[in-house]
């Protein structure tokens, strides 16, 4: 298993062959990603996000897609928008990876804490992110506009 970033720390493309072959991966936790998936992705990137995959046998097994932000009540964060392993190979470590590369990257540029959010009906990978060390300090709310 390798990783491999596909974006810099200013989110700039410096892996674009492998952001082309992460999108069946990624669709598997965002069907609704648009069918220019590419194109997307460069405007998540503009507004500061950043990827890193994990390949096994040159195929992509994992995505991740995260950014810094700094809030009133957390202070600096690294924030994992999404989180996916592929789904034909999972428990086999890809998620840690990923998990680990972002608490990595969180430290070096001085975040006080690795946050996401997670549907309610994803309880598997709830499971999984108790097992990474994460807890439940609050509860996000949302409503459509």
């Amino acid at each position: 298993m390798k990783l491999v970033a596909i974006t810099d720390g200013q989110g700039k493309i410096v892996e674009s062959a492998w952001l082309s072959r992460a999108e069946s991966v990624h669709r598997q936790l965002r069907p609704q990603l648009r069918t220019d998936y590419v194109s997307q992705m460069q405007e998540i990137f503009a507004d500061g996000a950043e990827m890193a995959i994990v390949v096994i046998d040159d195929a992509v097994m994992g995505v991740a897609v995260f950014r810094i932000i700094v809030r009133s009540f957390t202070g600096r964060d690294i924030y994992c928008d999404d989180l996916v392993s592929d789904e034909t190979n999972r428990s086999t470590g890809v998620g840690h990876i990923l998990m680990t590369y972002m608490e990595k990257i969180g430290r070096e540029r001085g975040c006080s804490a690795l946050t996401l959010d997670s549907g309610t009906q994803r309880l598997q990978a709830h499971k999984f992110y108790f097992r990474e060390g994460l807890t439940i300090p609050s509860f996000h709310f949302s409503k459509s506009l």
